[in-house]
C-alpha cells in the first residue's frame, strides 16, 4: 500500500493586494468512496467549488459503472457473464471489455505468463477469493493448473467475442481492475476543467495529474514492506502513475511460511523472494499490471525484460531487506 502525503496549499488564504477583484482563491477538495472492493479517493485543486464537486461525483460514478462491468462478485456483471458462458460458447462483449481483455493477453505474452487474468481458480483454492487464505493440497493445485493460462482465453476481434478453450477457466480482474478504474476516473475529471488531481485506489494504484500549487508533483512515499510506519523511498508524480504490489497486502501463515496472494500462475504457488514492487508508468493500467510479473519473475528477469519507459522499485527478501530502484 502506498502512503500518501497530500502537501498543504501554500498561502492560499492570504490574497495579494494587487490581485484583480474577479480572481478567486485556489480551492482544494477531497472525497472518497468504496467500490470494486476498494477505497477510491480523489483530491482536486481548482477555483470553482461547484464544478469541482461535479467532477468528483462524475469520477465516482465512473468507478461504480466499472464495478458493474468488472466485478466477479456480482452475477449480473459483464465479467461474470463471460465467466459463466464462455466455456460453452463465444460470448460477445462490449468494445471496452474486448479492449481490456486484449491488453491483458498482451501483458501475459510479454511477461512470459507471469501476468494472467485467468488466475481465478488458483485464487479460489488458495482461499483468497472471498477469504483470507488457506494452504491447499498439492493435488488441488495440480487439479486446477489446466484451467489456468492465458492461452485458454480466445478472442475473436472480428466478432468481438470471448471464448474459453476448456471448462473451469475463470477470469479474475484483481490484477488490473484498480489501475484501469483510476485511469478512467482521471479522464472523467479532465472535461470538467480539472488540471490538478490525485486519484488513488486503496493507496496501491495512484495517478498524479499536474502538480499541487508550488510543488513539482504529488509527493508519494513507498512504505517499508515490513513496517507500515516507515517509508523506503519517495517520488513526485506529475502526469504519471505509480502502483505497488506487496506480500503484506493479503497473506496468511501456514507451516512456518508466509503465503501472499500474488500468484505465479505457471506453478500455482504464491511467488517468493520479493517483498514489494512499485512501478511508475504513464498509465495506471500499465503500472498496476506490471507490478505482478516483476514481483513474480524477480529482479534479474526485470533487468532484461522490463518494458522501456517504466521505472521499478524492488524490495527483496534477502538476509537484510534490500530496497532499490532498478537501473
Amino acid at each position: 500500500m502506498l502512503v500518501l502525503f497530500l502537501l498543504p496549499l501554500l498561502g492560499w488564504a492570504a490574497p495579494a493586494p494587487a490581485r484583480p477583484a474577479d480572481k478567486t482563491d485556489t480551492l482544494r477538495l477531497e472525497s472518497s468512496v468504496v467500490a470494486m472492493g476498494s477505497a477510491y479517493s480523489v483530491a482536486v485543486y481548482g477555483d470553482d467549488r461547484t464544478r469541482m464537486e461535479e467532477a468528483v461525483d462524475a469520477a465516482f460514478e465512473e468507478v461504480r459503472r466499472l464495478d458493474q462491468m468488472l466485478s466477479n462478485y456480482k452475477p449480473e456483471s459483464e465479467l461474470s457473464e463471460v465467466n459463466r458462458w464462455a466455456a460453452a460458447r463465444p460470448v460477445q462483449v462490449t468494445p471496452e471489455m474486448f479492449s481490456l481483455l486484449s491488453a491483458c493477453l498482451a501483458y501475459s505474452r510479454e511477461s512470459e505468463g507471469a501476468f494472467d487474468i485467468s488466475v481465478g481458480p488458483l485464487m479460489t483454492i488458495w482461499g483468497f477469493y472471498k477469504g483470507t487464505g488457506r494452504l491447499p493440497h498439492r493435488a488441488e493445485i495440480r487439479g486446477v493448473l489446466e484451467q489456468v493460462g492465458y492461452r485458454n482465453v480466445i478472442l475473436d476481434a472480428e466478432n468481438r467475442t470471448v471464448r474459453f478453450a476448456r471448462q473451469g477457466v475463470e477470469l479474475d480482474p484483481g490484477g488490473i481492475g484498480k489501475g484501469y478504474a483510476v485511469d478512467r476516473m482521471v479522464e472523467v475529471l479532465k472535461p470538467y476543467g480539472i488540471r490538478t488531481a490525485l486519484v488513488s485506489a486503496s493507496g496501491s494504484s495512484i495517478y498524479g495529474l499536474g502538480a499541487p500549487p508550488g510543488e513539482k508533483g504529488w509527493r508519494v512515499q513507498i512504505r517499508d514492506p515490513k513496517d507500515e510506519s516507515k517509508s523506503v523511498a519517495e517520488v513526485y508524480l506529475k502526469d504519471e502513475s505509480m502502483s505497488t504490489s506487496g506480500n503484506y497486502e493479503k497473506f496468511f501463515r501456514a507451516e512456518g511460511h508466509i503465503y501472499s496472494h500474488i500468484m505465479d500462475p505457471r506453478t500455482g504457488w504464491p511467488a517468493q523472494g520479493v517483498l514489494s514492487v512499485s512501478v511508475i508508468a504513464q498509465r495506471t493500467l500499465d503500472s498496476e499490471a506490471w507490478t505482478k510479473p516483476l514481483f513474480v519473475n524477480g529482479r534479474a528477469w526485470a533487468l532484461k525484460h522490463k518494458p522501456a519507459g517504466l521505472r521499478a522499485f524492488f524490495c527483496e527478501d534477502t538476509a537484510e531487506q534490500t530496497c532499490a530502484w532498478l537501473p
